[in-house]
């Protein structure tokens, strides 16, 4: 078994303030799982800790882009820099974070090393951009767009490496059958979506397994898997951003993830959005991380 390194990345740059005057909860996000203890019940070796920088908008006001650009660039370089070391050693990494945007240092940091794909496990694509939306602000809604070039130069062109990803190496897993608008535009671009339906007549672990076949193409150095704690069901997760209704099981999710992560071809796992702000009891934080490391056994 590969050496699993586990790094924080507890970065909320990438959302939305929940109430004028507060900040997202989400970079308490590894606190959490550190508190359930998911260093030491993966038996994984210290990543430390990459510090982001201060959440502030400024006077930002919609149609200004993305908020936070400029420090949502450089900790995306900080991050890639930790992920691409790790990388390069052969390990394994887990990053903590943190709202979706940290997926960008991923990209990033894959992309300098060669072509990889992206397994996006999630209840919607995050693929919001100036081509299909006039709210375009939030990177943590927006990662999978930027990572594939669409978007502002600044996040999307980072040390001249645009894009970080082809469109034909992104899978889509667990999103809600009802995103029909995301979804006809995701298939129009060739890039594979599987709903939570299909999972659910075909079979969880049955698609993750085919999906890690189709990383085999020649050319191809490997893939790296993102999880958006909201691709489950708001009755067992409900500490997100955005619950929308109808979503995965635990042992549905389990399953979709083990042959994922259990694959050769696999360097790295994101896990994001988690708000322990809003799971006062650690219930729902004690699933996560009770899913995340049952799937590397």
């Amino acid at each position: 078994m590969r050496n699993i390194v586990v790094v924080d990345a507890p970065s909320n740059l990438g959302l939305r303030p929940p109430a004028p005057g507060t900040v997202p909860g989400c970079h308490k996000l590894a606190g959490a799982l550190r508190e359930q203890r998911i260093v030491q019940r993966l038996n994984a070796a210290e990543g430390g800790v990459v510090v982001p920088p201060r959440y502030d908008r400024g006077d930002w006001q919609e149609g200004d882009g993305v908020f936070n650009a400029a420090a949502l660039a450089a900790y995306t370089r900080k991050l890639a820099d930790r992920i691409e070391h790790h990388v390069r050693a052969g390990d394994l990494t887990v990053v903590l974070g943190g709202d979706c945007s940290v997926q960008l240092g991923a990209s990033l940091a894959l992309r300098r090393l060669g072509r990889y794909g992206l397994v996006a496990v999630d209840a919607s694509p995050d693929f919001r951009h100036p081509g299909n939306s006039d709210r375009v602000g939030a990177a943590g809604g927006e990662e999978v767009a930027l990572a594939t070039g669409r978007g502002q130069r600044d996040l999307t062109d980072l040390e001249g490496l645009r894009p970080y990803l082809r469109d034909e190496d992104v899978r889509f897993l667990g999103i809600r059958d009802y995103f029909e608008e995301e979804r006809a535009e995701l298939a129009a671009l060739k890039i594979p979506v599987v709903t939570v339906g299909d999972l659910r007549e075909w079979g969880a672990d049955a698609m993750a397994a085919a999906t890690v076949r189709s990383y085999a193409a020649p050319g191809l150095d490997g893939f790296w898997v993102h999880l958006d704690a909201d691709v489950l069901d708001p009755s067992v997760m409900p500490a997100v951003d955005s619950p929308d209704p109808d979503g995965l099981q635990p042992d549905e999710l389990l399953a979709l993830l083990r042959p994922l992560l259990t694959a050769p071809q696999c360097v790295g796992l994101t896990v994001t959005i988690y708000d322990p702000d809003l799971d006062p009891d650690a219930t729902a934080g004690a699933l996560l991380t009770d899913t995340v490391v049952s799937a590397f056994t």
